[in-house]
C-alpha cells in the first residue's frame, strides 16, 4: 500500500512549536516516500474544542508551510462509525461496565502505577458482566500478563505488558461519547493510515491501541514517535504556554522560516 500519513490536531488551544515539529516530520515523513498526508480535526470534546481554534490550527498549519490532500476530516460528524465498533468490541465480550469515578481510582490506595506515574485500574468493576442501572463508562479488559510489543521507526523495539504498564482502560464514555483510544484506531483504519508520527508521551498509547486493532480484526498502522520539545525550565511544551504558540510568534512577526529554525 502507498504511504498515508495524517496530521491529527485536538482543537482544545493554539497549535505550539511542539505540535508544528511533530506536523512537519509527518510531513517530510509522507514526502519522502511519495505518499499522502491527511488532515483530521479531532474535536469530539464539546467543551474543550473551540471552532475558533479549529479554523487557527489550519490557518497556523497552513502558515507553517504545511500541505494536505483533500478536505479536512472532523471527527465530530463520525460518531455512528466509532458506536459501531464499540457495539462489535462490547458484543465481542472484550468489555465491561464501570461505575468508578476519578476520584474513587486516585483513593484506590493499593491501585498500581504505571512507570510514567499513570494509576493503573486496580480492576474494580472487572467482573461485571451486566450494565448498572446508572451510566456507565464501558472499559477494555486488557490481557493481563500479555507482552505488546512493536517497531517504533524512531526509538526502535518498544514492549509494554498489559496489567502492567497500563491497565483496563476506557472505550465509551458516559456521557455517550467514544474515548481517544477507540477514535484513533477506527479513523487510522478508515482513512488506511500506513503510518502514525506523534509524540513520545503516547508510546504506552499505542500497546492500547494495538490491543484495539487486534480485537476489531484491524491492521495496525507503523509507528513513529518523536522527541519532545521542551521549554526552558524542561517541561513539555503545554497549549497554555502561549508564548511557544504559533499564533503569537506570528503575531510577534516571525516568518515561517525564523520559525521552522527551531527545531531543525
Amino acid at each position: 500500500m502507498n504511504y498515508r500519513g495524517r496530521l491529527a490536531p485536538t482543537p482544545t488551544g493554539y497549535l505550539h512549536l511542539g505540535h508544528a515539529r511533530t506536523f512537519w516530520i509527518a510531513q517530510e515523513r509522507a514526502r519522502s516516500a511519495g505518499g499522502t498526508l491527511l488532515y483530521r480535526n479531532e474535536n469530539l470534546d464539546s467543551d474543550r474544542c473551540k471552532p475558533e481554534y479549529t479554523v487557527a490550527a489550519i490557518e497556523d498549519c497552513r502558515w507553517i508551510g504545511l500541505h494536505w490532500e483533500g478536505d479536512v476530516l472532523h471527527q465530530s460528524g463520525r460518531l455512528d462509525l466509532y458506536l459501531k465498533a464499540f457495539e462489535q468490541l462490547k458484543q465481542s465480550g472484550y468489555l465491561f461496565p464501570c461505575t468508578c469515578t476519578r476520584r474513587d481510582l486516585e483513593n484506590a490506595v493499593a491501585a498500581p502505577h504505571g512507570e510514567g506515574g499513570e494509576t493503573i485500574y486496580p480492576g474494580t468493576c472487572r467482573e461485571q458482566t451486566t450494565p448498572p442501572e446508572a451510566d456507565c463508562n464501558w472499559r477494555f479488559r486488557v490481557p493481563d500478563g500479555e507482552q505488546v510489543t512493536f517497531e517504533d521507526a524512531h526509538y526502535g523495539p518498544q514492549q509494554f505488558v498489559a496489567g502492567r504498564d497500563f491497565g483496563d482502560f476506557p472505550v465509551w464514555q458516559k456521557n455517550g461519547m467514544p474515548s481517544y483510544q477507540l477514535t484513533v484506531v477506527v479513523d487510522d483504519a478508515d482513512q488506511e493510515i500506513t503510518e502514525v508520527v506523534r509524540g513520545a508521551d503516547l508510546l504506552v498509547s499505542t500497546a492500547r491501541q494495538l490491543l484495539l486493532y487486534r480485537a476489531l480484526e484491524l491492521i495496525a498502522p507503523s509507528f513513529y514517535h518523536c522527541d519532545l520539545m521542551l521549554d526552558a525550565e524542561g517541561n513539555r511544551l503545554a497549549k497554555r504556554n502561549q508564548a511557544l504558540s504559533l499564533r503569537e510568534l506570528r503575531t510577534n512577526g516571525k516568518t515561517p522560516e525564523e520559525v521552522r529554525k527551531r527545531w531543525i
